[in-house]
C-alpha cells in the first residue's frame, strides 16, 4: 500500500453532480428537520420492524439524530476521497492504472455519501409524515428499497472494474 501511486484527481463532471446532489440533500435534511421540530407532536415514532411498523416512540428531538449523522458522514466521506491511494482494490495499483482505478473508487464513495444522505432524507419524511398521520408505516418495500439504493454504488464500481 506504500507503494501505491499518490495523485491528485480532479472530479469528473459526474462526480461534481454527485457531490451537488448530496448538498441538496443535506440541506434539505437541515430544512425538513427544522420543519420537523416545529410542526410535529412532542412524541414521535423513533423504531420500525422489519415490516415497516412502528415499534418503539421517543421525544421529536430524537430526529436531530439524522442531520448531525448525515452532516458527519458527508464530511468524513468528503475528506476521505481525498486519499484514495488508502483504500482497498481488486486490482494491484501501479502508476499505469492508478487515475482510473482511483476515480472509479472515490465516485462510489461520492455515490455512497449521496445514498446515506437520500436514505436519511427519507427516512426523516416518512417519519414525518407518519408522526403527522398521513402514512402510518414505512411499508414491506421500505428496508429491501433502503439495502438496493446502497449497493448501486458498488455494484457499479465492481462491474466497472471488471469490465477493464
Amino acid at each position: 500500500m506504500s507503494s501505491r501511486p499518490r495523485i491528485n484527481l480532479t472530479p469528473s463532471p459526474f462526480d461534481n453532480k454527485i457531490t451537488l446532489l448530496s448538498k441538496v440533500f443535506l440541506a434539505f435534511l437541515w430544512g425538513l428537520t427544522l420543519f420537523s421540530l416545529i410542526q410535529l407532536p412532542t412524541t414521535i415514532p423513533t423504531h420500525f420492524n422489519a415490516q415497516g411498523q412502528t415499534d418503539a416512540y421517543g421525544d421529536k428531538m430524537t430526529i436531530l439524530i439524522f442531520p448531525i449523522m448525515a452532516t458527519v458522514i458527508f464530511i468524513g466521506l468528503g475528506q476521505l476521497v481525498k486519499y484514495p491511494h488508502l483504500f482497498n482494490y481488486m486490482n494491484k495499483i501501479t502508476e499505469k492504472n492508478a487515475e482510473e482505478e482511483y476515480s472509479m473508487a472515490t465516485t462510489m464513495v461520492r455515490g455512497m455519501n449521496l445514498a446515506v444522505l437520500f436514505i436519511f432524507s427519507s427516512i426523516l419524511l416518512i417519519n414525518y409524515l407518519i408522526a403527522t398521520g398521513v402514512i402510518d408505516g414505512l411499508g414491506n418495500w421500505f428496508l429491501p428499497l433502503t439495502f438496493a439504493i446502497l449497493l448501486i454504488p458498488t455494484i457499479r464500481s465492481i462491474r466497472r472494474s471488471f469490465k477493464k
